[in-house]
């Protein structure tokens, strides 16, 4: 049975590493327990650092196109109505602190990249967009000067290394120092550093699809594992961390899941704090 309007809750969830299995499927469980939730009139939106065009494809691939579905890329900074096949909010990196963030990058041997509208850009194919490519499946440019190639600000930069965090940490630190009143600099993994308008983050993207469906914030739950999804688990009325989350994202949240993703601790989730509850 349908339920009311004023008792509609919606979904906030992160991909990686919650919504999604490690090899990127969505399981048949949580498939079922999705078409469930939507069903009774509640909502789903997710959340992710991928770019848009992937996000697309994992939705596609698992059948998770319901009515009115938004999707929250970038780390906040697009969010994509997909019904309208047009942007509902969005927000870039001006492309002289892109240039700063590269320049720095670049200076301590970290890779870095942007993206156009569909594609990837970056200086060489080494091992990092390699890695990073494994899931992310978007067409690759590669050019001596990535933001030369770019037709206006992009919506993220990225820096990527594979063995040394501590690099990151010393990036991230430099561009907050130089940047951090425009650019928020936030970790999703311990090898993926990434750069994003301040005026965007999970947390104030949920805010205003809240606001856009009218749904009082109380009846927001977000989901995730990684520090990037801390914003959001903060901001929505309750906040969901898996149990193979990191753990400052679980000192974040109001509810740690029972199981992991690989084992349909989303699924379980939804079925204990949205269906089960009035």
């Amino acid at each position: 049975m349908e339920i009311s309007r004023e008792n509609s809750k919606i979904l906030f969830s992160d991909m990686d590493g919650t919504l999604l299995k490690n090899d990127s499927t969505v399981s048949p469980a949580t498939k079922h327990i999705l078409d469930r939730m939507t069903e009774a009139g509640h909502r789903l939106v997710l959340t992710s650092g991928r770019p848009l065009d992937s996000m697309l494809e994992v939705m596609g691939e698992a059948g998770l196109f319901y009515p009115d579905t938004l999707l929250i890329a970038y780390n906040g900074s697009l969010t994509w109505d997909c019904t309208a096949r047009a942007p509902l909010f969005s927000y870039v990196v001006p492309l002289d602190i892109c240039r700063g963030i590269a320049d720095a990058a670049k200076r301590r041997g970290i890779h870095y990249q942007t993206y156009t509208e569909h594609e990837i850009v970056c200086e060489k194919e080494d091992e990092e967009v390699r890695f990073y490519r494994r899931r992310i499946h978007l067409p690759l440019i590669i050019s001596p000067d990535p933001l030369s190639v770019l037709t206006a600000p992009p919506y993220k930069m990225h820096a990527i290394h594979l063995t040394d965090h501590a690099k990151l940490e010393g990036l991230k630190k430099e561009v907050e120092e130089r940047y951090g009143d425009q650019v928020t600099a936030q970790f999703s993994n311990a090898q993926y550093l990434e750069f994003y308008s301040s005026r965007s983050g999970k947390g104030n993207a949920i805010l205003q699809v809240c606001r856009h469906f009218g749904i009082p914030v109380e009846n927001s739950f977000a989901a995730g594992d990684a520090p990037n999804d801390i914003s959001m688990l903060l901001a929505a009325g309750t906040g969901i961390a898996m149990k193979n989350a990191d753990p400052q994202v679980k000192e974040s949240a109001d509810y740690i899941t029972r199981y992991d993703n690989e084992h349909n601790g989303l699924a379980d989730a939804i079925e204990t704090l949205i269906l089960s509850r009035p």
